[in-house]
């Protein structure tokens, strides 16, 4: 399903990833994104098997009756805003065919780079929806403030390497310079 306007990176796989595996693009009519109900009635009709949605979304989505008829859905991605347990819960109470994906991405990469699969018993075993694992071809370290990795559990700030990185800031020297570091965990230049 194709809902996310173009000027949202969201949009460039919404577009692509039908294409590229060979499935049908089915396009939601401008605004449709904002509205559950229709939502809901595109996904059943149409017999949609992938559709993203902002967490936000999705818990007004749930919120509407019948949303268990979507029986053709077998993956829905978040992302964008923190994922609360609650929606995703209840998510995978009411289709438990579906699997729900949790994706973080920050602007400084491309799209997402990391996901998480949101599958009942691990929901059980956390208090908040984790960001996830990095997808490929990306790495993941948890800094100190001098640059030393945290052990688990300790707060620090998330450093990303890798072939999703962004090459800087537009027209930011300075920002780029100060943000867009070397890894000092990889023996890639850069």
């Amino acid at each position: 399903l194709q809902k996310t306007p173009a000027s949202f990176d969201v949009s460039v796989w919404e577009f692509f990833w039908p294409l590229r595996t060979g499935a049908r693009l089915v396009l939601a009519k401008p605004g449709g994104h904002k509205d559950a109900g229709y939502l809901r009635d595109l996904l059943v009709s149409e017999r949609i098997t992938t559709a993203h949605f902002v967490p936000s979304m999705l818990t007004v989505f749930l919120a509407e009756d019948g949303v268990e008829a979507a029986t053709a859905l077998r993956r829905v991605i978040c992302s964008g805003e923190e994922l609360p347990l609650a929606s995703a819960t209840d998510f995978t109470a009411r289709l438990p065919w579906c699997g729900l994906h949790n994706l973080y991405g920050p602007t400084e990469a491309a799209i997402d780079v990391t996901a998480w699969a949101c599958e009942p018993d691990r929901l059980a075993q956390v208090t908040s929806v984790p960001i996830g694992a990095p997808i490929a071809n990306l790495r993941l370290h948890v800094l100190d403030p001098s640059g030393a990795q945290c052990p688990v559990g300790v707060a620090g700030e998330l450093h990303i390497g890798g072939a999703g990185l962004a090459r800087g800031y537009h027209r930011r020297p300075a920002l780029t310079a100060e943000k867009f570091v070397p890894d000092p965990f990889s023996a890639e230049p850069g």
